[in-house]
């Protein structure tokens, strides 16, 4: 038993002095799928048909890695302050300002896979990253890193909800964190605020009329009755965070890869008008942006042209 807690109490130590911000173990059991269930019944997950098809797999992380009995979750803070707005710009979400998260969280987590392995030799572990089918935030808060919020991002009481979350599953056993308790009390600020209605309930999320789903993963043509409704977001959309009052205490971040760069928060909207999709691969090349093609950049940027800035 003193084993197994000086060798958790080591990988943590490990992944802070990596750079992650939050690290916490869960037991890798499987999970509850009633709410999973019933949000995929109800289409909820708009055209992300791999959220339907990998539904088994997110609720088992044996299914994962074979002999999972740990989960490792870490955070990383990825806040960075406004920077002046110019005239005539629009909006990208905080999360997109920087290197793919992917990319970066992936490579962390590989440095501390490789530190597990040296600790432990015989131990097979495998990494998740948001792209993977693994309930991340689920796992975020079975570790204690944070809770889920009534916009059902993931909240920490130290840096807010403006954090990536990633997985190590290992095959070892470790010392286990407690969840913490929920503290959004009876605050809707973030219910109240959203501009399309998308949160439909306490942790209760309708991509279909998520303005992040739309501008991201959405592929088709917006109908007229969202002309307007991305307000000046042309990528993602942060509304429901920039209320939440967990968000007072967010810092910037730590992590130069996280790090503004010149243009990206609030790019002009005749420059995004304008991009070949030469200087889209060039510009957005290892960015999160790069997710919403050429086509669908230039769509929402049309669309937020049209419905918003007139």
């Amino acid at each position: 038993m003193q084993d197994l807690i000086k060798i958790t109490q080591n990988i943590k130590s490990k992944a802070l002095a990596l750079g992650f911000d939050k690290v916490g173990t869960a037991r890798a059991v499987t999970l509850d799928g009633t709410f999973l269930s019933k949000w995929l019944s109800r289409n909820y997950h708009g055209t992300m048909s791999w959220m339907s098809r990998t539904a088994g797999i997110r609720l088992n992380p044996k299914k994962y890695l074979p002999g999972a009995r740990s989960v490792i979750a870490v955070a990383v803070n990825y806040y960075t302050e406004d920077p002046p707005r110019p005239p005539g710009s629009a909006q990208v979400s905080r999360y997109a300002l920087g290197r793919d998260y992917h990319l970066v969280l992936g490579k962390m987590l590989e440095s501390l896979l490789e530190y597990i392995h040296e600790l432990l030799p015989d131990v097979k572990g495998k990494i998740a990253v948001d792209d993977a089918p693994v309930m991340d935030k689920i796992w975020a808060y079975k570790a204690g890193i944070g809770w889920i919020g009534k916009h059902s991002n993931l909240i920490t009481r130290e840096l807010g909800s403006y954090v990536f979350l990633g997985e190590i599953l290992l095959t070892a056993g470790l010392q286990y964190d407690e969840p913490i308790q929920d503290y959004c009390g009876s605050c809707t600020r973030c219910i109240d605020a959203c501009p399309t209605g998308a949160i439909l309930d306490d942790k209760v999320l309708d991509s279909n009329k998520c303005i992040s789903y739309r501008t991201i993963e959405y592929r088709g043509d917006f109908t007229e009755e969202w002309e307007g409704k991305n307000q000046d977001w042309i990528f993602g959309c942060d509304v429901c965070q920039e209320v939440c009052p967990w968000n007072i205490v967010a810092a910037p971040t730590n992590i130069p890869d996280f790090l503004l760069a010149d243009g990206k928060r609030f790019p002009l909207l005749s420059n995004i008008l304008q991009l070949t999709p030469e200087e889209f691969q060039m510009n957005y090349k290892d960015s999160p942006i790069k997710r919403s093609k050429w086509e669908g950049l230039l769509r929402n940027a049309e669309y937020v042209r049209k419905g918003y800035l007139g």
